[in-house]
């Protein structure tokens, strides 16, 4: 007989009967649902808040403003040699060709019927990016056949009028401004009616490199985001064979004594140490001593590998640690010997938990910064890394840094890349944790 059928008796406490005790049991079991509650709910609208100011800033960097207008390039001021010899027409500099560009759209805009607003060629002129007369040179030097026609060619506009088409710049904010005025506000007006001015995806935020501060409409993320392509393959093919024989030798060789002690208490040390730490010991190290050459893809993946080595050996030994050990006894009783048993059974069905740190461990790695100012990342670089074993000895930059160095800059188109740079980041390191999340669940076993 239980207590839910034995007759009542008087004096005695029925299970069936909520007591004092229990409602005050029952009442803070329900405030702790409701503190987790309201834990997640904060934490998914701080999330929300971030996402929504990092897009808001961000996503218009992935579009442009384009001028599309003809260019005739005449032979007289491009080759006065006659012969296209491309080594000759290199002597032009871009103030040469910078003036066509104004002529260009000085024709189009009659062709079009649009008053100048009373501007000169020169404010005229400053529509167009201080960055599409070099483009333009490259495109002539490229094929020199081109002199003495006329082309159709698509330049950026200058950062101030694709400020004015997002909502950066305005009339009256153009007043107070000595970089544009309201009349080339109005003659962008009147170019976009035209369809002579058009925005489009911005293909060059992606490929091209950064631009200096007069031009920010011309600032990419080539140089960085192939700076961090290196940097990672150099973190990845050191630190994974590295932090995995680590892993496998302490968790499965290693003694148990006070040596081995120690190192897991500093490995545990240093997974916490500040990443500032790690740069002022790789610029002591890789650049003063080594004499490795300074922002350099080879030095980061130096400084980076050291940071991410505890990160890749913890998460690897938990997962040695969770095969079970009758995995191994029974390797053992066929006769396998114990290394064989190790690389042969216990290492493969770990092998998921290791992807899935080595992973996290290098998308933390990709966004981090403060090591990498410390080794010369932030430098200004125009020119793109070489390709592979070269390349990582060239300077490079990287996109945390990159990220970092716009938003130091006073124009503020360059806030707006740096929330487009943010987002290409965010991508990056979304797709690294949803792979770690894809390989644990594909190949993860349940014991």
């Amino acid at each position: 007989m239980t207590d839910a059928t034995a007759e009542f008796v008087p004096g005695r406490r029925s299970l069936l009967t909520v007591d004092d005790r229990t409602r005050r049991r029952n009442a803070a079991e329900a405030r702790f649902r409701l503190y987790g509650l309201a834990a997640v709910t904060v934490a998914l609208i701080a999330l929300a808040l971030l996402l929504v100011s990092i897009f808001a800033n961000g996503v218009s960097a992935f579009r442009q403003t384009y001028v599309a207008i003809p260019v005739t390039l005449d032979a007289a001021k491009l080759d006065k040699s006659g012969k296209l010899d491309p080594a000759v027409m290199a002597k032009v500099t871009t103030v040469g060709y910078a003036p066509l560009l104004t002529k260009g759209l000085q024709a189009a805009m009659e062709e079009n019927g649009i008053s100048d607003q009373g501007l000169k060629a020169k404010a005229i002129g400053a529509l167009i990016s201080q960055d599409a007369a070099a483009q333009l040179r490259n495109m002539v030097l490229a094929d020199p056949t081109l002199v003495g026609q006329t082309i159709s060619f698509e330049a950026l506009a200058s950062g101030r009028i694709d400020g004015y088409f997002k909502g950066r710049v305005t009339m009256e904010s153009a007043k107070l401004d000595s970089n544009v005025s309201p009349e080339q506000l109005a003659l962008a007006d009147a170019l976009k009616e035209a369809d002579i001015l058009h925005s489009r995806f911005n293909m060059g935020f992606i490929t091209a490199p950064d631009a200096s501060e007069q031009r920010p409409e011309a600032a990419g993320l080539g140089v960085a985001i192939l700076g961090s392509l290196y940097m990672m393959i150099v973190v990845l093919v050191l630190s994974l064979p590295i932090g995995v024989a680590a892993s496998i030798y302490l968790e499965e060789f290693a003694p148990k004594n006070r040596f081995t002690d120690l190192i897991e208490v500093n490995i545990s040390n240093l997974a916490a140490v500040p990443s500032i730490v790690y740069g002022i010991l790789g610029l002591a190290i890789f650049i003063n001593f080594a004499g490795l050459p300074q922002s350099a893809p080879i030095v980061g993946g130096l400084v980076l590998t050291l940071m991410t080595l505890p990160r890749i050996i913890i998460p690897a030994r938990a997962a040695l640690k969770a095969v079970p050990p009758s995995i191994r006894d029974a390797a053992l009783g066929v006769g396998a010997s114990k290394m064989q048993s190790v690389f042969h059974h216990v290492l493969p069905l770990a092998a998921p938990g290791i992807l899935t740190g080595m992973i996290i461990g290098l998308a933390q790695a990709l966004g981090e910064t403060a090591p990498l100012l410390l080794i010369g990342m932030v430098a200004f670089v125009r020119e793109y890394p070489g390709a592979p074993p070269e390349g990582f000895f060239d300077p490079a930059s990287a996109l945390p840094v990159q990220v970092y160095n716009w938003t130091q800059r006073a124009d503020p188109a360059f806030v707006e890349r740096a929330g487009g740079a943010i987002i290409v980041l965010l991508i990056f390191l979304v797709t690294m944790n949803a792979a770690a999340i894809l390989l644990r669940r594909r190949f993860e076993r349940r014991w």
